[in-house]
């Protein structure tokens, strides 16, 4: 078999991991021919390819970024015609020029819903699910969210040594826009005294009075995980917006930090590794065993898949009933 393989949207650590076990079970294991597609769908509208090789795989497992960039091309925006040209049909085109059997796309939620939509067009596809944001649904967890959460936590210890020598309150803003994942276990992690998540609406007043009774409980020092996606003014990120109204409402002094792309970037976890690697290779045996149309998922400890048409669209988001948000809450964080 001839199968390409894509990486769509946003980078984060650990696609390289996967299309390294992707393509080194392709070749290695089942003898495929593989195709890498450069710069994500735009690639297969251009055919910007490149055969890869045991040799293109050297050096991948631990390396951020991804060999075959990407981009945030959607085929179908805009009912897929651009100038006259109908990008789906030429992607089917392409395909078919190319001589590949299965694309395998690597991506977040628009990724999968385009994956989905292209297998509905009757291209063979079998996606793997890639965001720090760990929202996409169908999956406990995507590779590069151990990674994230790993070095957001980084940040919210280090941060914790100069809220107490200052005696501040930190706000740390963490990425996340519709789902507080990252906030949740990086803040829960960090020992956060205050989490606020898009899904679970919040209150400044009751977050004052939570900062102002640990201060009458003699700890001086407060540290505060908000994610970006949580209301705001709408004039000010979250992190700035949440840092001006508790100095207001305290009168503490409240600095914030934004970690921005730096959660994005680097070497994945040893977690993330592995997940890649079996997320990978179970995408090559998928397409081995014929089944396309759907995507790889890790279900408790097992790697399964799940058809395309399931996942697409759908968010998988924070819900106030889980495990993390329960105990936290007993063991008296704010959640707003």
């Amino acid at each position: 078999m001839r199968i390409g393989i894509l990486t769509s949207g946003g980078d984060c650590p650990g696609i390289n991991a996967t299309i390294r076990g992707v393509c080194k079970t392709a070749i290695h294991h089942y003898g495929f021919e593989v195709i890498g597609i450069h710069s994500g769908f735009q690639g297969l509208l251009t055919k910007d390819t490149e055969e890869i090789t045991r040799h293109s795989l050297s050096g991948l497992l631990n390396l951020g970024g991804t060999m075959l960039g990407t981009s945030r091309e959607n085929p179908f925006k805009r009912n897929g015609v651009v100038s006259g040209v109908n990008k789906p049909a030429l992607i089917e085109r392409n395909v078919k020029e190319l001589g590949l059997d299965c694309i395998v796309c690597i991506g977040g939620n628009g990724t999968t819903q385009t994956a989905a939509r292209l297998a509905e067009r009757g291209l063979n596809i079998v996606s793997v699910p890639k965001t720090i944001d760990n929202d996409i649904w169908g999956t406990d967890f995507s590779f590069g969210f151990d990674s994230a959460v790993s070095i957001a936590t980084d940040a919210i210890d280090r941060l914790h040594c100069t809220a107490s020598a200052h005696k501040r309150v930190m706000v740390i803003e963490v990425m996340g826009h519709k789902a507080g994942w990252i906030a949740l276990y990086a803040g829960m992690a960090g020992g956060s005294d205050v989490i606020l998540l898009p899904e679970i609406s919040y209150s400044i007043h009751r977050i004052g009075s939570a900062i102002l009774e640990r201060l009458k409980q003699g700890k001086p020092y407060s540290i505060v995980t908000v994610a970006e996606g949580i209301p705001t003014d709408g004039r000010k990120r979250a992190g700035e917006y949440i840092a001006q109204e508790i100095e207001y409402e305290t009168g503490i002094e409240t600095r914030e930090t934004v970690l921005g792309y730096i959660q994005r970037g680097g070497s994945p976890t040893p977690f993330d590794r592995n997940l890649a690697t079996r997320m990978g290779g179970h995408a090559t045996e998928l397409i081995a065993n014929g089944q396309f149309g759907r995507m790889v998922a890790l279900r408790g400890n097992d790697i399964t898949s799940i058809p395309l048409a399931e996942t697409g669209g759908k968010l998988k988001v924070v819900t106030e009933d889980h495990d993390l948000v329960v105990q936290g809450r007993r063991m008296g964080v704010c959640f707003g």
